[in-house]
């Protein structure tokens, strides 16, 4: 079992590259404005593939874009801000508790899942394929995915943030009433959805009467 993980002490040596502003060709403006300045950094770590999962904790902005192979590029100088980037078994997890959000952007060739906590941002560049994809929000995180999935497994729970779009052969969603979903501009051939009434909600409510 394999463990990859990219800390301050390492970081220098596993760097595949750092430039300034690096970006990809045909990157959108608002792609760019994701790197806020122009002598922001770029790293483009090594010894990661095979993503299948994302998890990511804390003040993090996510980028996720298909890609025919793997790439993980990570915008600010993190290796100062006590980030932690690491690959296990295919699941990638990122977290970053500094004040200033840690920019991520993710190319992946097989993305089936995604788990976002605290305040995580998570944004599709572009639009997502995949026969499966689950996604799990939980806290205040937030998620703008554009979707084209054969199945898709949504959860969001507490007062975490979901704009889907795009389309689906089927999508279970669940998220508690205390939850924002936006679905408007999903299209599925099957949508089944369950909003979770929870205790804190309940007592909210009983507060607030």
């Amino acid at each position: 079992m394999k463990t990859s993980i990219l800390t301050l002490a390492t970081i220098a040596s596993i760097a595949l590259g750092i430039s300034n502003k690096t970006y990809a060709a045909g990157t959108t403006d608002s792609y760019r404005d994701a790197a806020k300045s122009k002598n922001e950094v770029s790293t483009v770590l090594a010894n990661v593939s095979k993503i299948s999962k994302i998890e990511v904790r804390g003040n993090v902005e996510l980028y996720i874009s298909d890609g025919e192979t793997d790439q993980v590029k990570v915008y600010n100088k993190y290796y100062e801000q006590s980030a932690l980037v690491q690959s296990q078994n295919g699941i990638l997890r990122i977290t970053s508790y500094a004040d200033q959000k840690l920019v991520v952007w993710i190319k992946a060739a097989d993305l089936r899942g995604i788990t976002a906590y605290d305040n995580a941002e998570v944004k599709s560049f572009g639009k997502l394929n995949a026969i499966e994809l689950d996604v799990n929000l939980h806290n205040n995180a937030s998620a703008k995915l554009d979707m084209d999935t054969f199945n898709a497994n949504i959860t969001v729970k507490d007062h975490a943030i979901a704009n889907l779009s795009g389309t689906a052969e089927q999508v279970n969603l669940k998220h508690d009433v205390t939850a924002s979903v936006n679905k408007y501009n999903l299209k599925a051939a099957t949508l089944i959805e369950n909003k979770v009434l929870t205790a804190n909600a309940i007592e909210m409510a009983m507060t607030t009467y």
